[in-house]
């Protein structure tokens, strides 16, 4: 089973200035592609703090896909293809693909009438150089593309893993994900079902439901989450799921088919409208 880590690297994240919201996106997406993403951290622009998140998701059960996010451009907080680079034990080279581009925005730059010299065009052409032996994910309408780095292999292999380098910016991101990403990973999973069953009832009044749904449907994840209505959320393997799903309709149909199971979800309901739901 092929598992996923995000590690979103950034200062700015970290400070409260910008709010993430490529792990929320991206952890949708991987969940379509059934893949399980199982690690998010977030980390500052710091060579130290990347190879300690980099080094822990790499020693997590292979095969893995690890992508990280923010880090790359011009500016000195930029040095994630240089921190991954170090992780690896790997120094850094100038793409042949990347390189031309850069080359054109310094030259652009230059005919608006900024002066250029050779520390503007070196801090640029750091964006060219990426860890050694990468390869380039391309997508179109992306300026910044992802960097693919294999580790033993790659995801294509069972005790592999596969970085992959993303900038921050939650288009390109997207963009990236859709055309370079998901079609690596399609289908390399067994699919992943979600069920759902929403209900009008206290959680701890289904607590006896989740035990035996722990016993009977190990291989099945059980969520119970608060609102309007409540909502019993199944994840898993299609058929455990189908499983799962009749016992939870079916203990829900049995409470409200009771007078007692009735007069709790109306005691319930009316008191749940008095609570402000962002406190809970």
């Amino acid at each position: 089973m092929l598992e996923a880590s995000i590690i979103i690297i950034g200062d700015e994240i970290l400070g409260g200035f910008v709010d993430d919201t490529n792990s929320g996106w991206l952890a949708q997406q991987l969940r379509e592609l059934s893949v399980p993403l199982v690690r998010v951290q977030t980390v500052p622009d710091d060579f130290g703090a990347i190879d300690e998140a980099l080094s822990a998701e790499l020693a997590r059960s292979r095969p893995r896909l690890i992508l990280t996010t923010g880090g790359i451009g011009s500016t000195p907080d930029d040095i994630t293809y240089e921190a991954i680079a170090a992780s690896l034990g790997l120094g850094v080279e100038l793409d042949e693909q990347l390189a031309p581009r850069i080359k054109s925005a310094v030259a652009w730059t230059r005919s608006q009438g900024i002066e250029v010299d050779d520390d503007f065009e070196q801090q640029m052409m750091r964006m060219a150089m990426v860890p050694a032996g990468s390869q380039l994910i391309e997508s179109d309408s992306v300026w910044v593309p992802g960097v693919r780095v294999d580790v033993e292999g790659g995801i294509a292999d069972a005790g592999g893993a596969t970085i992959v380098v993303l900038p921050g910016v939650p288009s390109q991101v997207r963009q990236i994900m859709r055309t370079g990403i998901a079609p690596l990973v399609e289908g390399r999973n067994p699919p992943i079902a979600v069920a759902e069953s929403p209900h009008g009832y206290p959680e701890s009044v289904l607590n006896p439901l989740f035990a035996r749904l722990g016993a009977d449907h190990p291989e099945v994840k059980v969520g119970s989450y608060p609102g309007t209505p409540m909502l019993v959320r199944l994840v898993g393997p299609p058929a455990a799921v189908q499983l799962a799903k009749r016992d939870v309709d079916a203990y829900l149909d049995e409470l409200e088919n009771s007078e007692a199971g009735r007069r709790m979800r109306d005691a319930w309901q009316s008191r749940w409208s008095t609570i402000d739901e962002d406190t809970v």
